[in-house]
């Protein structure tokens, strides 16, 4: 069995966004298939680690990313736990990654979740040029590098010339491996906790709200699609959940007579994504594989998305589970959205076959 150590550089336990829940599966499903060691921050809580040892041994300041400390600290846990294989998320310690590697010959994997530049270019950070330098030099050192999307792998082979062989595909992964059957069930669950009516169509959105592209998008929403919606011939309720709502936004209580319902943060989104007849995800910046729209297709809810929002996915697995719009076309995304509501469809078994964590992991560990 391969003995591994990951470096998290953030907290992910308890998850709130799309991108912890990620790291959270990631390493639950690779436990069970190796010796896993996880270093993270002080904020995460070990307990609710499953199948691996968490050891919470980074400050909680920004101050980690180049705390020199770490230098002898990761050192000493590769020689004392024999490590083979560290694995790193995202490519902010790149610097200490390459030094690893240097000091003790282990294998070195960056795991990009997204090309990290181009995510803080599309939020319109000035200082995207010294990162696209930064994490160009961790793509080259790197002996391994896991990609979430087909995407960003190519565009890392293409123009900074990435070893193909060194490239391994690891989706965001779902650990349900068929189309649910207890759909209309949770449907009728949610009408009654949140009063919706038979005939209306239950519109779902998700996301961390205080986080930039998430936010802009429930303002598309509110000021853009709502709008267009309310003039169709349609009977419907939005459904926004999520933590991190801006204050002054007093929890959308001047949308409520909109058809606009907060949620705010749920334990159980897969019942909400069940019972949803449609996805909305109007996101155009912030780069990477939007996770919410995996897991909504894979609970068997129809996800309409503009162009943008829709990178990384695997769209011929999806079948007509996920409809684009071209980005900005507010018309055509309103219109998108009326028709997957009227017309709903099962979610392709070819679907599961790619995105379960089981098959991901067989690869990875199969790769490295």
């Amino acid at each position: 069995m391969r003995k591994i150590l990951a470096i998290a550089p953030y907290p992910y336990l308890p998850y709130f966004s799309g991108g912890q829940k990620f790291i959270a599966g990631f390493y639950e499903h690779l436990g069970r298939s190796a010796d896993l060691t996880v270093i993270s921050t002080r904020k995460n809580d070990p307990s609710l680690a499953s199948g691996y040892r968490l050891l919470p041994l980074l400050k909680n300041s920004f101050t980690r990313y180049y705390d020199p400390s770490l230098v002898n600290l990761v050192s000493s846990h590769i020689k004392e736990l024999n490590i083979d294989t560290v694995i790193w998320e995202h490519p902010y310690y790149a610097w200490l990654a390459l030094r690893m590697k240097k000091k003790t010959g282990v294998q070195t994997i960056l795991h990009t979740h997204n090309i990290e530049y181009q995510r803080f270019k599309s939020m319109g950070k000035w200082w995207w040029p010294v990162l696209r330098r930064y994490e160009k030099k961790f793509f080259r050192g790197a002996d391994r590098i896991l990609f979430i999307s087909d995407e960003d792998k190519k565009f890392a082979t293409e123009n900074w010339q990435v070893d193909p062989e060194k490239c391994i595909d690891v989706p965001f992964g779902i650990d349900i491996q068929s189309y649910p059957a207890d759909r209309s069930v949770q449907q009728e669950n949610l009408r009654a906790q949140y009063g919706i009516d038979p005939k209306e169509k239950i519109l779902l959105f998700n996301g961390l709200l205080n986080y930039g592209p998430n936010l802009d998008a429930l303002k598309a929403i509110l000021k853009k699609i709502n709008p267009l919606l309310l003039q169709k011939q349609l009977r419907y309720k939005i459904l926004v959940c999520g933590k991190g709502l801006p204050e002054e936004f007093h929890g959308l209580d001047a949308w409520r007579e909109s058809n606009i319902i907060y949620a705010g943060f749920v334990d159980d989104i897969a019942a909400h994504f069940k019972a949803a007849d449609v996805f909305l995800n109007p996101v155009m910046s912030g780069g990477g594989v939007k996770t919410k729209m995996v897991e909504a297709i894979a609970y068997g809810t129809t996800v309409v998305s503009m162009e943008s929002g829709a990178a990384g996915i695997r769209r011929e697995v999806c079948g007509s589970k996920l409809v684009v719009a071209e980005d900005g076309n507010w018309e055509k995304f309103a219109d998108e959205v009326i028709r997957a509501s009227e017309v709903q469809s099962e979610t392709p078994p070819g679907y599961y076959q790619y995105y379960h964590w089981d098959g991901i992991i067989r690869n990875l560990i199969s790769s490295i």
